[in-house]
């Protein structure tokens, strides 16, 4: 028996966040009852088409769950939504803030009917404030949370190569669920959760922010480098890179001694301690340079683990997906999907995860419609 089976999520939902967060609960063995609009479903569906004629974002974040297509402008949409609602413990929702008070849908309509339910709004500002009714889109947040101000090089800023603050919001949004559900186990009460994009990311903006306490200068942008710990990073080498990281004084005398042949280094004034070595990386780095890019990547790698340094591979996509310890630990699932089986890899720190199908469009309307009355179960 899975944690989650027995609590059934219905959710509105779209793009990422959201689904991410139910995803979750889905692989712990939750009914998650994903309800999405007539003519298409969730517009993520349509982000591309690199999964077998599927899109990527949608095949990662939606196995394990029923689809259902209901016009909530309807009187049959909303009393489906209505009979959804009252067999559920919880309703997560993404829709734009205040839409679903609109349609009586909110905790504030909800709870005094059913109050074991918890309602868990996912959003990019929050339900209140200033900045409700804004458009939020991942690199919009990541924008608004300073996060591309510390992401790239000197002269440009970056993006997060994956949906970051999308991400943040979804498993924030899974943790604290999972909290309602211990503490109704409790109380015998639900909950209101407001999950805002804009605090997700700023907590996890948490060692900038400080770093740059009471008006103090923000860490720098250094691309792939640490900003405030040095070396830390790519380096090249004669046939590609290798990134690797110096955390204290031990291991840089290490890294003198077993990696650059020159113990001397460890003692120059310098470069004596992480802050120096941070502030004098301009002169260290062609050091470093000189040595390293004599070596290959291979013997880099050799001397850094008999140095005991840290250090890992610049790893592409291709590389991910043929991993060896991915491999060794038997990560690797199948899940059907309507254009076939794909490979999918188990949730961190779970072995027996719900690895089950990602849903078409609608594909369970006929099914749940029926399982609440509101049309004839279909005889096979």
């Amino acid at each position: 028996m899975r944690p989650l089976e027995g609590i059934t999520v219905v959710s509105l939902e779209h793009a990422i966040a959201a689904p991410f967060a139910t995803r979750q609960l889905a692989d712990l063995g939750a009914r998650v009852i994903k309800v999405e609009r007539p003519g298409g479903g969730d517009f993520a569906r349509d982000y591309d088409d690199r999964v077998n004629g599927l899109a990527s974002h949608f095949v990662w974040c939606n196995r394990s769950k029923e689809s259902i297509t209901l016009d909530l402008k309807s009187p049959l949409g909303r009393e489906a939504l209505s009979r959804l609602v009252a067999r559920a413990d919880v309703l997560v929702q993404n829709l734009a803030p205040g839409a679903t008070a609109r349609m009586g849908f909110d905790y504030a309509s909800l709870a005094s009917e059913h109050p074991a339910l918890i309602v868990c709004d996912i959003s990019g500002y929050g339900q209140d404030g200033p900045y409700r009714d804004r458009k939020a889109y991942d690199l919009l947040i990541q924008s608004e949370s300073g996060f591309l101000s510390v992401t790239g090089t000197p002269e440009q800023v970056a993006k997060s190569g994956c949906s970051i603050a999308d991400i943040a919001a979804g498993m924030y949004a899974y943790t604290n669920i999972l909290a309602a559900l211990i503490e109704r186990g409790r109380t015998g009460r639900g909950r209101h959760i407001d999950v805002s994009m804009l605090e997700a990311m700023a907590e996890w903006m948490g060692f900038p922010m400080y770093y740059a306490f009471d008006g103090a200068a923000q860490p720098p942008r250094t691309g792939a480098r640490h900003a405030t710990i040095y070396p830390y990073g790519p380096f090249r080498t004669a046939d590609g890179e290798v990134l690797f990281g110096i955390q204290n004084e031990r291991e840089w005398r290490s890294f003198c001694a077993e990696v650059m042949g020159d113990l001397a280094l460890a003692e120059d004034p310098r470069f004596a301690g992480n802050s120096q070595r941070s502030a004098n990386r301009e002169t260290l780095e062609p050091i470093l340079d000189a040595v390293l890019g004599k070596l290959s990547s291979a013997a880099l790698i050799e001397r850094l683990d008999k140095a005991q340094i840290a250090n890992a591979q610049v790893n592409d996509m291709a590389a991910l997906w043929s991993h060896p310890q991915l491999a060794a630990r038997r990560r690797w699932r199948k899940v059907a999907t309507p254009q076939g089986p794909v490979s999918a890899l188990l949730p961190p720190g779970q072995a027996d995860a719900r690895m089950d199908a990602i849903p078409a469009p609608g594909a369970d309307t006929q099914a749940i419609l029926a399982e609440l009355g509101l049309i004839e179960a279909k005889v096979a």
